[in-house]
Parts: structure tokens; sequence; C-alpha cells
């Protein structure tokens, strides 16, 4: 079964070949990290001017039908 990997799997004996790839990782996970609080901070301020114009047009009709009755 071990023979049937061996071609999949390389671990130089030099691991300083490591390096570069934990570098990119750690890069990459900085910069994913990043991208999601920037979507999170965009979101919180689309969901209070979502809020906003929510109780501004319930505002209006409430105000509309107000004066249906009147």
């Amino acid at each position: 079964m071990s023979i049937l990997y061996a071609g999949f799997l390389y671990f130089p004996e030099d691991k300083s070949s490591y390096i570069p790839a934990a570098l990119e990782f750690l890069a990459i996970l900085i910069l994913c990290v990043l991208v999601f609080t920037l979507v999170k901070r965009v979101s919180k301020k689309q969901e209070h001017k979502t809020k906003a114009l929510e109780e501004y047009v319930l505002s209006k009709q409430q105000n509309t039908k107000d004066n249906h009755h009147n």
C-alpha cells in the first residue's frame, strides 16, 4: 500500500524548502483574514443603511395611511 502513495508524497531532506511554502501560506492566510474583515465591515454598513431605509419607508407608509383615514 505504501508503494502506491510513493509517487504522490515528497519529503525533501533539506527542510529549508518548506520555508517559501510556509511564507506563502501565511501571506494568503493574512489576506483571507483581511478580506473577511473588510466584507464584514461593508456588510454591517449596508445593514445599517437598509434599516434606515426600511424605517423611512415604513414611516412614509404610516403617514400615508394616517392621511387617508382623516
